[in-house]
């Protein structure tokens, strides 16, 4: 016997009259992910490493095959920006852009050696400015918050998969 997720019912928890930014959902976690950038940015800025260099070269290190269009897909970013900070990683030797032999309009993206290199010291990074973001959370309020932050997330796609409501 299978169960279907039940539809989740919209909750009047805002509303437009008493809409206030510091308890919006939205604008702390907007908040939050400004504050964890920042951060992860002034311990990588030694390495010479920028929030739109550094989000790539891991996320790439952690590909097998991965494109330019894929990755900028996957950052939420247009291309042209995504262009330009492979560019820079580029420059700076971390990153090869090979084209396809198979179709030449696809350009798979490599780390160099040294890319590599760069690319393992991130997640100590991540790790340090995260935890220190939760440094006074227990391990079951991690775990919670976790599990809140997934369920907006589920909650986010079945809205998007509903037909757009009329006016």
């Amino acid at each position: 016997m299978t169960s279907a997720r039940p539809t989740p019912s919209i909750q009047g928890f805002y509303s437009p009259d008493h809409l206030q930014p510091e308890d919006s959902v939205g604008y702390l976690m907007r908040k939050v992910m400004s504050s964890i950038r920042t951060q992860a940015d002034a311990q990588l800025a030694p390495r010479d490493l920028t929030y739109a260099q550094w989000l790539p070269l891991y996320k790439i290190s952690r590909c097998d095959k991965t494109t330019v269009a894929s990755l900028a897909r996957d950052l939420e970013t247009d291309p042209a920006s995504m262009t330009r900070a492979l560019d820079r990683l580029e420059a700076k030797g971390l990153v090869l852009r090979e084209r396809s032999t198979t179709d030449r309009r696809v350009v798979q993206l490599a780390l160099t050696a040294e890319g590599q290199a760069v690319a393992a010291q991130v997640p100590a990074v991540l790790a340090d400015v995260l935890n220190g973001h939760l440094s006074d959370f227990t391990h079951d309020e991690w775990q919670l918050l976790l599990r809140m932050l997934r369920r907006m997330l589920a909650n986010g796609e079945t809205l998007r998969q509903q037909p757009p409501a009329q006016p």
